[in-house]
């Protein structure tokens, strides 16, 4: 019968082009590429296996192995380890999957071995962090499978990196409309927290002054924190190390002397919705024929006009979602080239889908008219509802989908508008796969965390509404997917209910930063908690977090999410329940059926316990 020994040196070559007696007393176990990499240049050594499953280098009698198939390798490395039989083992990271399956008992004699072994200290390489902000990007989205939203949507970067990293299907923004969604997942305070409910300057929040926000922290534990686009809805730049581009909601039309309406959208529309929402179209369109001074221009605040050149779809100026990639991109490259000791916080801000929904004549060519489906919309859907009553006729999103119905002939308006949202949809993916291929391409992908989200999603007809800033589904929901080389389950689905402000915590425990969060007693603590049982495991039961996910719309309403149930409780003290389970769509209110009662205070107090 053949010895363990002798098993082993039989398979091994399947793995790695080392053999036994090439590995160390001292065994270094790792699933991040990162370690092994900076071990061989430390000791100017050969990695082992670089095309293999398993790569190793030895040096001073110390062989760091890494298995970049991570658990599912857990009997192979048991069986190695009885072979070489170490005096002792470390793992390097977490590792943790693997560290529950293998039981180290008699295979490891004497205690566990210290980094010191290496002859000197070996410090583990803090990842940097490239965060993806949309804007208004709700579910029209693929590559989070089960995921409701249009079936025409093409997101084949989105659904690429959901693939490489772990997606939540519930995760719902703390505020749905830009400012206050914004000021409160980039400091990790929800709005009930800093009573920052609408579009004052956050940084004049007596709270959010006196916190800092995610790139300040990370800033003061040693990043280098480079930002471009719309991140702070309101901007403060010396928050950053370095800020490229502003907010530009462009291209826009404009006649010449000033910024005006999409000339291709009927006036009935504009004139009552706005230069900025009531616009959508293709730039191929260009207002007023490009004749004269008139045409497209960039959109950044103010009354200054600075023109965007459109002479054809490839004879054209870049939009600033392309202009905010094409940053990112060569920032990244920067950073290689630089070489610097400093690990990177780089954030990018896309205005897409935004309005006005104006994008390249491509992206509409992907969605026919003819041939578009128009969202799932019941009729009277809103008459059971009570957002109405507690807002007027004239609140944006009842208006725009009225106006928008007296604009256009039957469902030509909705049509039209739906086909400018799926273009731009498709246009910011473009820009979302040029950073994540950057990433893939440089020599930071094995130590780079990315994140994908959005400030808050948008109802695009659902309940008679046309806007965000709703307590509901479409309008609360946001895709959520975090990469991490080595830790996150690769093409995971978390199902269990999350919210924007759990994204810096989250930030924060996988880099290891250090510090109080807040400046001074003024300041608040974070009110999220760290994502990372749901990295390591997208089905775990060991988050510390809620069971819901609470939305704040306005000071007034607000809304819990359950894995099952939406509740909404408005300032007038009218009511809405929604069983998710049998009701997606959230056309059926149950507020009103006693047999709820009891559902409806154990959801009411988890709005009050949920910050």
């Amino acid at each position: 019968m053949k010895s363990k020994k002798e098993i082993v040196e039989n398979w091994l070559p399947r793995y790695t082009d080392t053999s036994l007696e090439q590995f160390g007393e001292y065994i270094l176990l790792t699933n991040f590429p990162g370690y092994i990499e900076m071990f061989s240049d430390r000791f100017d050594v050969r990695i082992h296996g670089e095309d293999k499953p398993m790569q190793s280098a030895t040096a001073n009698n110390i062989t760091i192995i890494n298995f970049g198939m991570g658990s599912a390798m857990a009997a192979t490395i048991m069986d190695l380890l009885s072979a070489i039989k170490p005096k002792a083992v470390l793992f390097l990271g977490k590792c943790g999957a693997l560290k529950k399956k293998i039981k180290l008992g008699n295979i490891i004699k004497g205690i566990a071995c210290s980094l010191l072994l290496l002859g000197t200290a070996v410090a583990q390489p803090k990842p940097n962090v490239v965060l993806i902000v949309c804007d208004d990007l709700n579910d029209y989205i693929t590559g989070i499978p089960g995921q409701a939203g249009h079936p025409q949507a093409k997101t084949p970067h989105v659904e690429r990196l959901a693939r490489s990293g772990v997606a939540f299907r519930r995760a719902y923004c703390n505020s749905p409309i830009c400012a206050p969604s914004r000021s409160s997942f980039l400091t990790g305070i929800h709005p009930r927290t800093s009573g920052n409910f609408g579009f004052r300057e956050w940084y004049k929040n007596p709270v959010l002054r006196n916190s800092k926000t995610v790139m300040e922290h990370f800033r003061d534990n040693g990043y280098h924190v480079a930002g471009s686009g719309k991140l702070m809805h309101h901007a403060k730049q010396d928050e950053w190390s370095e800020f490229a581009h502003g907010t530009d909601y462009g291209p826009v039309a404009h006649d010449g002397e000033k910024k005006v309406p999409n000339p291709a959208v009927p006036e009935l529309y504009t004139s009552k919705i706005g230069f900025l929402d009531g616009s959508f179209g293709s730039l191929a369109d260009v207002p007023f024929g490009g004749k004269g001074k008139g045409g497209w221009a960039y959109g950044t605040w103010g009354k200054k006009i600075k023109p965007f050149r459109y002479k054809s779809e490839t004879d054209r100026d870049p939009t600033p979602d392309e202009r905010n990639a094409r940053w990112a991109a060569g920032k990244l490259e920067a950073f290689a080239n630089k070489k610097g000791d400093k690990p990177f916080f780089l954030a990018v801000g896309f205005v897409r889908p935004h309005t006005p929904l104006h994008a390249p004549q491509k992206y509409f060519d992907q969605y026919p008219l003819e041939d578009l489906q128009l969202p799932l919309i019941k009729e009277n859907d809103a008459a059971d509802c009570h957002l109405l009553e507690n807002s007027s006729t004239n609140s944006k999103g009842f208006k725009a989908f009225r106006t928008l119905g007296e604009a256009y002939p039957g469902e030509e308006g909705l049509k039209k508008y739906t086909q400018a949202y799926l273009a731009c949809v498709a246009s910011v993916d473009d820009c979302v796969g040029q950073v994540v291929d950057a990433v893939d391409n440089s020599p930071f992908r094995d130590n780079t965390i990315i994140v994908l989200t959005s400030d808050h999603g948008m109802n695009l007809g659902e309940k008679d509404f046309l806007f965000k800033n709703s307590p509901w589904e479409e309008s609360t929901r946001v895709p959520l997917v975090i990469r991490i080389p080595g830790m996150a389950k690769a093409g995971g689905i978390a199902e269990h209910p999350v919210s924007l402000v759990d994204l810096y915590p989250t930030l924060a425990d996988l880099c290891g930063l250090e510090g109080d969060t807040r400046k001074n007693e003024k300041g608040a603590r974070l009110d999220g908690h760290s994502l990372r049982p749901f990295l390591e495991d997208p089905e775990s039961d060991k988050w510390k977090g809620p069971n819901a996910a609470v939305t704040v719309v306005g000071k007034d309403h607000w809304s819990v999410r359950t894995r099952r149930w939406r509740y909404i409780r408005y300032k007038n003290g009218a009511e809405e329940l929604y069983d998710h389970d049998d009701d997606p769509n959230e056309w059926t209110n149950l507020a009103g059926n006693p047999d709820f009662a009891e559902q409806k205070q154990t959801l009411h107090r988890q709005n009050r316990q949920r910050r």
